[in-house]
């Protein structure tokens, strides 16, 4: 493990390896164990979208790790007056021990890579998101016991989530199914890969994906960078509600999974929402230390 570009770069066993890894550093954390694994690093974090639970957990998490974080804008870097990529990524391996990276193009995500000579994490682009779903699945772990046998249902638009969601919830053994509008499917290639590596069903009917769910999930209708879509969506995505009834048709029991922020009144309501604070929260929480865990695993 050299990267976290995708999720899909990672095995099985990566994957939960890094989970118990978090868990651990999550455990040091709540007993007041100092574990400066990364002391004298540095992790650079290039932000062309901006967060807030992205910037916070790692900065943290780096401090927390006896490393330090440098925040760099991407209106403050010569990436945004048109210094390429490439030529960015084999300056900064010369500066830092590792890029962490939030912005639109997986592309460039995949260029630091490939001409930079340190580990370079993927904090979030318009094709994938892994660190939330680390986060997420340690969560689930949690509130679960385990992860193989589950079904995953998420309902709403075919983003990065959901695609992030299909390869790491099918990589430990669960089942996912998808809710979407007619044209916000999620990718094509990755919806192949995953009704060919395990369980994968797509529809456009909510209640029929809910079916049997053990973990519902959510994520806003219009990300950053659609927001001139936001009314065309609100109409397209009538229905897809996370709300008491469609809750009704889930396994009894069932936690629910947003990774923020979110809307109340539109992909899901303030009842559910409360109702599930714990486990949403909790969730949000564990972008700390699944990102400790990667940063170790990458940063050592």
């Amino acid at each position: 493990m050299k990267h976290l570009l995708k999720l899909g770069d990672l095995t099985s066993e990566q994957i939960i390896d890094i989970l118990n890894l978090a868990d651990q550093l999550k455990d040091e954390n709540k007993k007041g164990i100092v574990h400066h694994h990364l002391k004298g690093k540095t992790l650079g974090m290039i932000f062309t979208k901006a967060s807030t639970r992205t910037r916070v957990s790692f900065e943290v998490g780096m401090y927390q790790l006896g490393g330090n974080a440098l925040f760099l804008s991407g209106n403050d870097l010569q990436i945004g007056r048109g210094e390429p990529i490439e030529d960015t990524a084999r300056v900064l391996s010369r500066f830092l021990d590792g890029i962490m990276i939030r912005t639109f193009k997986q592309d460039d995500v995949e260029k630091l890579a490939e001409y930079g000579s340190i580990p370079i994490i993927n904090g979030l682009t318009d094709y994938c998101h892994p660190c939330q779903v680390l986060a997420d699945l340690q969560t689930i772990r949690e509130y679960k016991g385990k992860l193989e046998g589950l079904k995953l249902a998420f309902i709403g638009d075919g983003n990065n989530m959901a695609n992030s969601l299909i390869v790491g919830c099918i990589k430990v053994g669960m089942s996912v199914s998808i809710a979407c509008p007619v044209g916000y499917e999620p990718d094509a290639e990755i919806v192949k890969w995953g009704m060919e590596q395990g369980k994968l069903t797509i529809t456009n009917n909510p209640k029929e994906a809910i079916v049997g769910a053990d973990i519902v999930y959510t994520d806003v209708w219009a990300s950053m960078g659609q927001e001139g879509e936001a009314q065309i969506r609100m109409k397209a995505f009538n229905g897809f509600q996370v709300n008491a009834e469609l809750m009704a048709l889930a396994n009894k029991g069932a936690m629910v999974q947003h990774c923020l922020p979110a809307h109340r009144g539109e992909e899901i309501t303030a009842e559910v929402l409360e109702a599930h604070a714990n486990e949403i929260f909790e969730e949000a929480e564990n972008r700390l230390h699944a990102q400790k865990a990667v940063m170790v695993k990458l940063l050592k």
